[in-house]
């Protein structure tokens, strides 16, 4: 029901910022019905959770590795959801997926995954 691409990965420095984007292309529901978030996964390491929005950006959450340094945001507007990334370190490292799923309310972590799931975008921090 939606299909979700994500952009803006890249090479920094540790230190430095980067804004990922998930662009969304809904077909049955419009974008403002699905939560939305942010995994990434290292490699050698385990999926990880690391922000959610609610369907109307009102509610978002941060795993303990994102807070005080990423900023989860959606423009329904545009169907688009971002990820702010500042103070990057080399553990951010990781391909960083969007994700979705047809509620309002934002992910629960540890409540099943979400149904969709954009290919991933690729994030690499220097020392």
């Amino acid at each position: 029901q939606v299909q979700l691409v994500e952009s803006g990965g890249g090479l920094v420095q540790a230190g430095g910022s980067l804004r990922l984007s998930c662009a969304a292309t809904t077909h049955t529901f419009s974008f403002d019905n699905f939560a939305m978030g942010w995994f990434r996964q290292a490699p050698g390491k385990e999926r990880e959770f690391v922000a959610t929005t609610s369907a109307s950006g009102n509610s978002v959450y941060y795993a303990d590795i994102a807070k005080g340094r990423f900023t989860i945001s959606r423009d329904n507007a545009k169907n688009t959801m971002f990820l702010q990334m500042n103070s990057l370190k080399p553990d951010d490292t990781a391909v960083y997926y969007c994700a979705a799923d047809l509620s309002s309310r934002p992910f629960v972590v540890g409540d099943g995954d979400p149904n969709y799931w954009g290919q991933g975008t690729q994030v690499i921090v220097s020392s």
